[in-house]
């Protein structure tokens, strides 16, 4: 078992060494958040992407929500 573990966890280092990260590496001369701005930038997308479908599927919610209502109003089930 400890040795299928410790396969994993080396097959694990290895791949991630593979990986290209979203930041300058420490080395090339490149300090502060300046570093990391490929990673702030796909962040930012990330994030106004997520509040504009958050309005999106809210604002549906509201329409579909007031159909309902409406259909019910229409076929005599509320007072």
């Amino acid at each position: 078992m400890f040795k299928k573990l410790s396969n994993y966890f080396g097959e694990v280092s290895a791949e991630l060494k593979k990986a290209t990260w979203p930041w300058v590496p420490a080395g090339k001369g490149v300090k502060g958040f300046k570093r990391f701005k490929e990673l702030t930038d796909s962040t930012i997308v990330v994030v106004i992407a997520m509040v504009l479908l958050g309005g999106f599927v809210a604002l549906w919610d509201l329409v579909m929500y007031e159909v309902v209502e409406a259909l019910i109003w229409a076929g005599g089930g509320k007072s």
